[in-house]
């Protein structure tokens, strides 16, 4: 249903208030760590990061190798839970023997689907990373009129940000 207003209310946005924004989120959190050492209620804050990127760190080459030897370290715990599994219902020395017959099974398949998995790529990522997310800006939002206290609170101790 449209709204015919000229400027439609947006009660979230007028409800919340960005007191102080910083460049990281350390810095964000010490904000709200020291209001809550105020006894501020620190349940009606928000940290929001704004203008996200993703950040992908590359740890390493990929090598058919590698791929293997991760993919049978993969295997090799997935094998164990199983032996493990399997092993709660069986007495006697059976159950070393199904726990390390579950880790080398587990590792062998592994090998052979993380070789595979590698080989099937084509060469078009040989390389491992890990991803993360990261925001240019961290704006401490405070909800249900506590704006003000916790603005000046921030500003006693030096800690008011950009905004």
């Amino acid at each position: 249903m449209p709204n015919n207003e000229p400027n439609p209310v947006n009660r979230v946005s007028d409800a919340w208030n960005t007191v102080a924004s910083y460049s990281s989120y350390t810095e964000a959190q010490s904000a709200v760590d020291r209001l809550s050492d105020e006894k501020f209620p620190v349940e009606q804050i928000d940290i929001v990061g704004s203008d996200l990127r993703l950040v992908e760190h590359v740890t390493g080459r990929m090598t058919k190798g590698r791929a293997a030897g991760m993919g049978a370290a993969s295997g090799a715990w997935f094998g164990l839970f199983i032996g493990l599994l399997v092993g709660l219902f069986t007495t006697g020395g059976a159950w070393l023997g199904l726990i390390l017959g579950g880790l080398a099974i587990g590792a062998l398949w592994g090998a052979v689907f993380g070789f595979v998995g590698h080989v099937a790529t084509g060469g078009r990522r040989d390389f491992s990373s890990t991803q993360s997310l990261a925001a240019a800006r961290y704006d401490v939002i405070v909800r249900g009129g506590h704006a003000d206290r916790a603005r000046g609170i921030l500003q006693r101790e030096g800690l008011s940000g950009t905004a």
